[in-house]
């Protein structure tokens, strides 16, 4: 009977579904903490947010994401065991207590930087992971989109609509993707006989208002901007119409990862849409399949497991109101000066290495 109940082999089918459906008529419920104990597992999965708390509640990823996550997890009731610190190495020592305690079964991981020692540590450790986008050297079973795609759909877009100064605010460098995305944006631009120029911010808010003023007190301000986030997006729009600079006439703004705020400002805006909550459920669900084969005596050892990663769709445009073709007095070209002129908050050029399709 316990083969069936738990799913195992030696029982025939036909069996296993006269005992479940005896066991649903009695109203039997395994009981999570025995199971657990019997198993020698926790029952639950870890996820740790490395980011400054204040950049956490000004966008709804993550909540979208955490949510999509516990919803694939309370199918097979297993907890989620979730910590927020402010840099990697918290989480590195986080991840050798949960270890020690066995207070968790695997991680999700997220926001790989380069050179990032999570990885390492999570394979020394032998804890199961997998991971939001990074790259394959990482070791770590993946699920990620191609992020390249989308940003090329995005410049070309805006491109095609006539606009020839298109600037970007991009999230903080240290995360690889937003590196890639830094770098395909400038190669389109290239590409296209247009001068890249990124401001780059820490993911809040305020440094999104921050980067917007620069631009705009520029000597050419830009006639389209791209935002690494919805919410620094909408503090772009705000502070374009307090500037009294007319969204989309003067201005189009673009924001990575649609959400309920660019639908409800005015105008609506352009943004990159992906389902969030699908990816933390595909993410969760990844991570079981990773613990069913170390269960299944499968290597423990994320470098060597073999499960492919998971490829999830590209994110796409969805264009609203916030976008139009540019003035026609901003539609003459500008002389090419030939240099990748990439700035950061402080006027210093940021390059990073080339890295593959990523997510968050």
């Amino acid at each position: 009977m316990s083969y069936a109940l738990n799913g195992k082999g030696g029982v025939s089918e036909a069996t296993r579904q006269r005992i479940l459906e005896a066991a649903e008529q009695l109203g039997w419920r395994p009981n999570e903490a025995a199971r657990a104990l019997s198993f020698s597992r926790a029952g639950a999965i870890g996820f740790i947010i490395a980011r400054p708390p204040q950049t956490l509640g000004d966008e709804s990823f993550y909540m979208q994401l955490i949510t999509g996550m516990e919803t694939e997890l309370s199918k097979s009731s297993t907890a989620l065991l979730l910590q927020t610190v402010e840099t990697v190495e918290e989480s590195v020592e986080a991840y050798r207590r949960w270890a020690a305690q066995g207070r968790v079964d695997g991680v999700v991981v997220s926001d790989l930087r380069h050179d990032d020692p999570r990885p390492a540590a999570l394979r020394q450790l032998r804890l199961p992971a997998v991971a939001l986008g990074g790259d394959a050297q990482t070791g770590l079973p993946r699920v990620y989109s191609d992020e390249s795609e989308s940003v090329r759909e995005v410049i070309t877009y805006l491109a095609g609509l006539g606009h020839q100064r298109i600037g970007y605010v991009s999230g903080s460098p240290t995360y690889l993707h937003v590196l890639n995305r830094t770098k395909v944006y400038t190669d389109v631009m290239l590409t296209l006989g247009l001068e890249p120029t990124v401001e780059a911010t820490d993911f809040s808010v305020e440094s999104g208002r921050s980067a917007t003023r620069r631009f705009l007190a520029s000597q050419r301000p830009p006639t389209a901007l791209v935002y690494d986030s919805d919410a620094m997006a909408v503090a772009g729009l705000a502070v374009a119409t307090a500037a009294g600079v007319p969204v989309p006439h003067d201005l189009s703004i673009v924001a990575w990862d649609d959400s309920l705020l660019c639908q409800v400002v005015h105008p609506a805006l352009t943004a990159i849409s992906r389902d969030i909550r699908a990816l933390g459920g595909v993410a969760a669900s990844h991570l079981r399949a990773v613990l069913q084969s170390a269960a299944r005596g499968i290597p423990q050892d994320p470098s060597k497991d073999a499960l492919p990663d998971v490829v999830q769709p590209t994110p796409h445009l969805v264009t609203r109101a916030s976008t139009s073709p540019p003035p026609t007095s901003a539609m003459t070209p500008a002389p090419r000066s030939g240099s990748r002129r990439a700035k950061n908050g402080k006027g210093r050029v940021t390059a990073g290495p080339s890295t593959p399709p990523d997510v968050r």
